[in-house]
């Protein structure tokens, strides 16, 4: 299994330059959030069918109602023709006594941005086997390139005045996509926003002095300075109401390196004391360059009418697109 995992690391880093200049400009196709799982029907019903779904569609953690982390759909190799082949996101079961074990991942093969994943295997057996023992790095792998989309997006379609000011406060910025817009700004907290008439994204800026708390990278203490933040800054609809956080309902810290920062990451549901409004949010902590104060980018929805993964996967990506001034030093 070794070896095969590192086959599959090799594949992903070589394949994306072969296959690449097979398309020169079919847009993908497909809903975010959308598998195409390109499999024999007897097989989809099967034990590798079950073990797949089990995997696609298991539950989005901290939502407020039960939502699958993938919305996957079935096709016959028989029928996987043109109109299918530019889905933006595809996973083939290829069984057959000559090929060569091991999963591979490709990128733009028929449309792009694209990923395809070909699981291949001696016989089924050997398929469920390799899909058990990878479902973290397919869940990776279909997680990164959603994440990706979102930020090619919303730097196509950027309204730079939103990051200018986030940069004057921070030394850095993700990037807003038009349709947002500031809502309020003070020295230490932004608050920007899309809302529609059932739907708001918010993103909140903010920072606090970092103390050397033992715990300053704890769940406990992320969400305890969140409170008191959210509770100064953001009032709900009626008097002594405001946004907090479900204590109830919050993970524990992930820690993550990416190409510009260290965070920390916690997710959770957000509520408004004394209402009955909430939903998820997703935050990330990180510290300022010189050391001094901690910095929190958060994004949160509000979505009663409607499922919710897709509206907190776009904030996710606009958060995932930060980056520090030229002038700034990452960490």
């Amino acid at each position: 299994m070794k070896k095969i995992l590192n086959t599959i690391l090799l594949a992903a880093c070589l394949l994306p330059s072969i296959v690449s200049c097979k398309i020169e400009s079919t847009t993908c196709s497909g809903d975010p959030g959308e598998v195409l799982v390109v499999i024999e029907k007897k097989d989809w019903e099967g034990t590798i069918g079950k073990t797949l779904r089990d995997t696609l569609e298991s539950d989005c953690q901290f939502l407020p109602q039960r939502e699958p982390l993938y919305t996957v759909k079935n096709v016959t190799p028989s029928l996987f023709n043109e109109l299918y082949k530019v889905h933006r996101n595809i996973i083939r079961v290829r069984v057959n006594g000559s090929l060569v074990p091991g999963i591979t991942i490709k990128h733009n093969v028929w449309s792009k941005p694209q990923v395809v994943i070909d699981i291949d295997a001696l016989d089924y057996t050997a398929a469920e086997k390799l899909v058990a023992e990878n479902k973290g790095t397919i869940v990776s792998i279909l997680e990164k390139e959603e994440r990706e989309r979102v930020i090619r997006n919303v730097k196509e379609f950027e309204e730079p005045s939103i990051a200018a000011a986030v940069k004057a406060m921070i030394g850095g910025s993700p990037h807003f996509p038009k349709g947002y817009g500031l809502k309020k700004i003070t020295d230490d907290f932004i608050w920007i926003a899309s809302e529609t008439q059932f739907v708001q994204q918010g993103i909140f800026v903010y920072t606090y002095p970092h103390r050397r708390e033992k715990d300053g990278m704890t769940s406990e203490s992320i969400i305890r300075h969140r409170n008191e933040i959210l509770k100064d800054n953001v009032p709900g609809m009626f008097e002594g109401t405001y946004m907090t956080t479900n204590m109830a309902a919050y993970s524990a810290p992930k820690y993550i390196k990416d190409d510009v920062r260290h965070f920390t990451e916690v997710r959770g549901l957000w509520e408004v004391e004394q209402d009955f409004m909430g939903g998820p949010f997703i935050s990330q902590s990180f510290y300022s360059p010189d050391g001094i104060n901690m910095i929190v980018l958060e994004g949160w929805i509000y979505a009663p009418k409607f499922d919710k993964r897709e509206y907190l996967r776009q904030v996710e990506g606009i958060l995932d697109s930060f980056e520090w001034e030229k002038s700034s030093e990452n960490l």
